[in-house]
């Protein structure tokens, strides 16, 4: 209630107030790690809170209780049965959901991080989960197909991951993986020590800089920070479009920016892969949206899975173009934009929209960035800002070269392999042996559709059972109600 009543700028609803600042972060912290890590989303959006929220949300993402001397002294026990260190501070200097982050020293030049696994904290991750997916069960049936199916996925992606998060050998091997693959982004990673780290505990390179939106410091520092902005926008097209595995978690306090004016990104319990047909559905989502071309818009929505496939293509087609109408005006601030964005989302609730698994953390980065965007430009949003970097980065997501020569070469090199797969398909066709495969999205379609057909012809025969019984049982008055209830069940199909 106390974010609904926040963002949606009430003071009050039936009485009801909202939790203060520190008494809203403090409740979610009581809550524990998987509800501290879905509201560390909510925690960049300077356009949905004031200041005072926000700075009590973003203790969400670093500034949490440590551990209790004796949790803390049992995971170091299991850790380092004898310590690696020259010195080793204590007190945690970065306090999160899953680990805590500690200052140490391998020699007199070389200082680390060391992140620690809380104790026990995947047996409580696996209670949260159960007590969600429990009371997703009691819900269910309140929901549409559709609001139901987005729920499930949220629950189970959200489950998956943050098991895996919390394995800090997980961790260790995505911050290896990413630091391989984007070895000449011009992202700063952190460098592990594999012969010093386990499941408990995890040395990195000791990096050095600001927080994302710590934005005096960053200011008053000199630092130009709108083509780190862009650096950052391009980065992670580079990880979703072109490359196909991204870090999932770019909150604040994961992403720093040095004296020097680089980007160093941080923890990396949270990396996603994207597919293949979703990076596609995601190209041609953006190249709609560039050419405004709404129906094409939604098309390309319904691929990637975040509208329903038999949803209506001209209504949605009018909403998108309308949406888009407000976020590409430059004169309108954060919360005039709000304003209007949620009046035209109170007119479309009834719309199919979906969240399908592979669409959570996609959807998840991109609004953590815009949020990053909205702590320094005022009307900073995906439409206006972000849109035309992308833009401009297809080229590279569709696999082609720099230059006009680079990529008529690669074709060319590919041309054997393409002819020899249109000959195959040619020649499958002859035969009759050419197979058509149906998307999932179709499949699904296709099964809402029997599952409508069947509901009211199954309710009418178990009501027919019910009146056989009550038949032979004497009780003919009964019988005859549940035949007609059946005959109109049909009917009224």
């Amino acid at each position: 209630m106390s974010f609904y009543l926040l963002i949606k700028k009430k003071s009050r609803f039936l009485g009801v107030t909202p939790f203060s600042p520190k008494a809203l972060a403090h409740t979610i912290t009581d809550l524990g790690a998987s509800f501290i890590k879905l509201a560390q989303v909510l925690a960049t959006r300077n356009d949905f809170f004031e200041s005072d929220y926000l700075d009590s949300l973003k203790t969400l993402h670093d500034d949490l209780p440590p551990m209790p001397i004796d949790a803390y002294e049992r995971v170091m026990n299991r850790a380092f049965p004898s310590l690696p260190f020259i010195r080793f501070n204590p007190n945690p200097i970065a306090s999160a959901s899953i680990g805590q982050v500690h200052e140490a020293w391998l020699d007199e030049n070389t200082k680390v991080a060391v992140k620690l696994r809380r104790d026990g904290i995947e047996k409580r991750i696996r209670a949260d989960i159960r007590i969600v997916t429990w009371f997703n069960i009691l819900f269910n049936p309140l929901f549409s197909h559709t609001t139901r199916h987005s729920i499930e996925s949220v629950i189970a992606e959200f489950s998956t991951m943050i098991v895996q998060e919390c394995s800090l050998n997980h961790e260790r091997a995505n911050l290896e993986k990413f630091s391989h693959m984007y070895a000449s982004s011009g992202v700063i990673f952190p460098r592990p020590y594999p012969q010093y780290s386990c499941d408990d505990a995890l040395v990195m390179s000791y990096e050095v800089g600001w927080r994302f939106d710590e934005r005096e410091a960053i200011l008053s520092s000199g630092i130009d920070i709108i083509p780190l902005i862009d650096k950052l926008v391009r980065f992670y097209t580079d990880q979703m479009l072109v490359q196909g595995f991204f870090h999932a978690d770019p909150h604040p306090g994961n992403l720093l920016v040095t004296p020097n004016a680089q980007l160093v990104l941080l923890d990396f319990g949270m990396v996603k892969r994207v597919s293949n047909p979703t990076r596609i559905a995601i190209i041609e989502l953006l190249r709609a949206a560039n050419e405004q071309d709404y129906e094409a818009y939604v098309s390309a929505s319904k691929r990637l899975g975040t509208v329903a496939y038999d949803a209506p293509t001209a209504e949605l087609a009018e909403f998108t173009e309308r949406m888009f109408e407000i976020f590409a005006n430059d004169a309108l601030d954060s919360s005039s934009m709000q304003e209007l964005a949620f009046q035209v989302l109170e007119q479309t609730r009834n719309l199919p929209f979906k969240l399908p698994q592979e669409a959570i953390y996609i959807l998840r980065v991109s609004a953590i960035i815009e949020g990053l965007g909205t702590t320094y430009i005022e009307n900073f949003n995906g439409i206006k800002d972000i849109l035309p970097i992308l833009q401009r980065n297809i080229p590279r997501a569709l696999g082609m070269k720099d230059s006009l020569l680079e990529s008529i070469i690669d074709e060319i090199k590919h041309l054997p392999d393409d002819v020899h797969a249109a000959r195959e398909t040619l020649r499958r066709a002859s035969r009759g042996e050419l197979v058509v495969e149906l998307s999932p999205l179709q499949l699904e379609s296709i099964k809402q559709s029997v599952e409508r057909s069947l509901r009211p012809i199954i309710m009418a025969f178990i009501l027919s059972l019910g009146a056989m019984s009550a038949w032979m049982g004497g009780i003919n008055e009964l019988a005859y109600i549940l035949v007609g209830a059946a005959i109109m069940r049909l009917w009224y199909r």
